[in-house]
């Protein structure tokens, strides 16, 4: 059995490794933040401390397995994952987020085993692949990115025709967001976002979906 200085220690450790990482996800206001990542953090170590404890109460007198608890936060983490995901039109969000939470929990039930350097070095590598691959990932993005407003008016499939369109020129649409334009109630302002990855004019873009009834402009930024 661990001391209490020991649980204490493990615990508070838990807490500050959670929330180093929680605080890099808050600063880039994801939905799973410093809040989020600390109490999984500490709760997995509070469960790995447990199983522990209640393995060393048994030992000897049955085949209890210290594992078992563990794995259960390993797998029963993912209801919190599958929260973190949504779908927002064409686009799928949350998924680095679940990861996250996912890790973390890792990190607290080592922390709970007493696995320090392995809690110590899997946090400092997350925060950094958080940190560094997303600042990267935002630079490739932005040079292959188009982001196009469509102005067209308001008929059936209208949408599925411009998306189509882009298909059809070997692009990848990354989100999508429709409004109705506050000046004319009949016209509708689609915004794309568009993974350029042939690297394609965006004349040649613009004028593809200007050859569709209906629109009316299309703008690139």
């Amino acid at each position: 059995m661990i001391s209490e200085w020991e649980l204490f220690f493990r615990l508070t450790l838990a807490c500050i490794l959670g929330g180093v990482i929680g605080y890099e996800r808050q600063s880039r206001r994801k939905s799973a933040g410093l809040r989020t990542n600390v109490l999984v953090c500490l709760g997995s170590c509070l469960i790995m401390v447990l199983s522990e404890a209640l393995y060393f109460n048994v030992e000897g007198r049955t085949n209890a397995d210290p594992a078992r608890l563990a794995a259960q936060v390993v797998s029963g983490i993912g209801f919190l994952g599958a929260g973190a995901i949504m779908k927002e039109g064409l686009t799928v969000t949350g998924l680095t987020t679940a990861a996250c939470i996912w890790a973390v929990s890792g990190v607290g039930l080592a922390v709970g085993a007493g696995y320090y350097s392995g809690a110590l070095f899997t946090t400092a590598l997350i925060f950094s692949t958080l940190g560094t691959l997303s600042r990267i990932d935002e630079w490739v993005m932005h040079e292959k990115n188009l982001y196009l407003t469509v102005k067209t008016h308001d008929k059936p499939g209208q949408l599925m025709h411009i998306s189509s369109c882009i298909d059809d020129l070997q692009l990848k649409v990354r989100g999508v967001k429709v409004k109705a334009d506050e000046e004319h109630s009949d016209i509708l302002i689609i915004e794309f976002e568009v993974y350029n990855h042939r690297s394609l004019k965006s004349v040649v873009v613009v004028d593809a979906i200007k050859r569709i009834g209906g629109v009316v402009s299309v703008d690139v930024n």
